[in-house]
């Protein structure tokens, strides 16, 4: 019930400070100097560009690496102040190859860049970033901005995000907002409507981006970085100590200790880069179990860094202790899926286990409806989102006590597979598919809730008690018994 209080208090502060920043208008440049640069063709303003290197770090990206390394080339920045770098880990012969004679072809047409790889794997994502800049071409550059393989930035990405890195010193990174719907980028083949599955994970992104990453950007000047569709200032990378392989999420990791140096961060919404979301439920579970995982980890290594911190106020210090890890990384996974998924159903079998009603009804209330508050043209699906984040606390919470606590595979990297659902071109091959087992093909910590659920709700439906919670539970047993035989994904919901 503590915990319970903790969670929407905290969702109440974020939610209001979004709700305000969206009531006044708010913007970035209210707060940090923005000056657009002059016209990249015109040779009086070559002088006013900086040095920019674009990452793009890859692993066996078969289906996208062409949209990911067009994009990045064609980019608007002087030619000679901008080097593309292909970060490419893939394992797959056939596909380096493919990835190599891509870069190739655009280095024909006069774009620098370069193609790196390496022997080995070491430290995944961190790992290639971190030999990404120890070439010496990079020394040379003064911002660093980093897509992943599915992500396409709009051609004046630059142009409307390094100005508030030149005009604001003070400033390392500036995080633009992942767009997966026509809504945000029109003329471009999405996959948010793809399927019931892509649908709730729009919400749960929409939520981050709007009310987290805003409120944190408003208040603190400070967030997490999402791994990609950002800007880095590479004296603020440096400062931080580089990339470090030693979470799941390098990315938050190097935001922390940049923090900690006393950097600010500016998230721009306005400026949307178009993604994939993840297309089955098992890629989006290893997706979540890494980031849970990972963020509950690197509260175990650094928030002794925090405490000691002299760069930063004692206010921000309980700001990132206590909201960005302890309740969001912790508290969040945990009471979701201990009271309503495990002490609630019991309760139905143990009278003597009593729940306030402020607890399994007037939280969850306030909860759905400061989600909905910022995601009102999703109202239609929050029952489904509601069921199916149900379901994901369980593996959620699985993956923050693993990164506490360090258990077996904490440290495990897995790779979000894309589909690449956007390409139109015909003459990128594809791999054949291979059988999975039965096993494989189903999931059995959901099935076996499901039946868990499912019991209790009998239960209370034959045994009327005090409580009648039936309803709830025979919802919450369905969801997971759908998710648990992979009950949706690439195929299109209601068709």
């Amino acid at each position: 019930m503590v915990m319970s209080v903790m969670l929407v208090v905290e969702a109440t502060f974020n939610s209001a400070v979004s709700l305000g920043v969206k009531a006044i208008g708010w913007r970035p440049e209210w707060r940090f100097k923005w000056e657009p640069l002059a016209g990249a063709d015109e040779e009086k303003g070559r002088g006013e560009y900086p040095m920019v290197m674009v990452q793009i770090p890859m692993y066996n990206e078969l289906e996208v690496y062409k949209l990911s390394i067009g994009a990045a080339c064609e980019l608007k920045w002087p030619k000679d102040k901008l080097i593309v770098q292909v970060l490419d880990d893939s394992t797959d012969p056939f596909i380096k190859n493919l990835v190599e004679l891509e870069c190739e072809s655009w280095a024909s047409k006069g774009v620098n860049i370069k193609y790196v790889t390496r022997s080995s794997r070491k430290g995944f994502k961190a790992g290639a970033l971190k030999k990404g800049m120890e070439y010496d071409y990079t020394k040379q550059c003064e911002y660093i901005a980093i897509f992943d393989a599915d992500f396409q930035p709009e051609p004046d990405f630059l142009l409307r995000t390094v100005p508030f890195l030149m005009h604001n010193p003070n400033v390392a990174l500036v995080q633009a907002r992942w767009a997966f719907g026509k809504d945000f980028i029109p003329n471009f083949a999405v996959n948010d409507t793809t399927s019931l599955l892509t649908r709730v994970q729009k919400m749960f992104f929409d939520y981050h981006f709007k009310v987290e990453q805003e409120a944190g950007s408003a208040t603190f000047a400070f967030f997490s970085f999402n791994g990609t569709a950002g800007v880095w200032r590479t004296t603020a990378i440096n400062e931080a100590g580089g990339w470090k392989d030693r979470t799941t999420v390098e990315d938050m990791d190097l935001a922390v200790r940049a923090s900690l140096n006393g950097w600010k961060f500016i998230y721009v919404g306005d400026i949307r880069v178009k993604s994939e979301l993840p297309s089955t439920y098992g890629a989006y579970c290893r997706q979540q179990f890494r980031w849970a995982c990972g963020g509950a980890n690197l509260f175990r290594k650094i928030a002794m860094d925090v405490l000691v911190a002299k760069d930063i106020s004692l206010l921000k210090k309980f700001y990132m202790l206590y909201s960005f890890f302890l309740v969001r990384r912790v508290v969040a996974p945990m009471v979701a899926c201990v009271l309503y998924n495990i002490i609630v159903p019991l309760s139905v079998m143990i009278p003597e286990l009593f729940i306030p009603i402020w607890g399994v009804a007037y939280i969850p209330m306030a909860l759905l409806i400061i989600t909905t508050i910022r995601n009102p043209r999703n109202l239609h699906i929050m029952p489904f989102w509601i069921l199916f984040e149900s379901v994901m606390t369980v593996l959620r919470m699985r993956a923050a006590l693993t990164g506490l606590m360090e258990l077996s595979g904490f440290n495990k990297w897995t790779v979000t597979k894309k589909i690449g659902s956007s390409v139109e071109d015909t003459q990128v091959p594809l791999l054949p598919k291979t059988r999975k087992r039965l096993r494989d093909r189903i999931n059995l910590p959901e099935i076996g809730f499901s039946v868990f659920l499912i019991f209790c709700a009998s239960y209370n439906l034959i045994f009327h008690g005090k409580t009648s919670y039936y309803f709830n539970l025979y919802l919450q047993g369905l969801a997971f018994l759908l998710l648990g035989f992979n009950f949706t994904g690439n195929f299109a919901c209601c068709q």
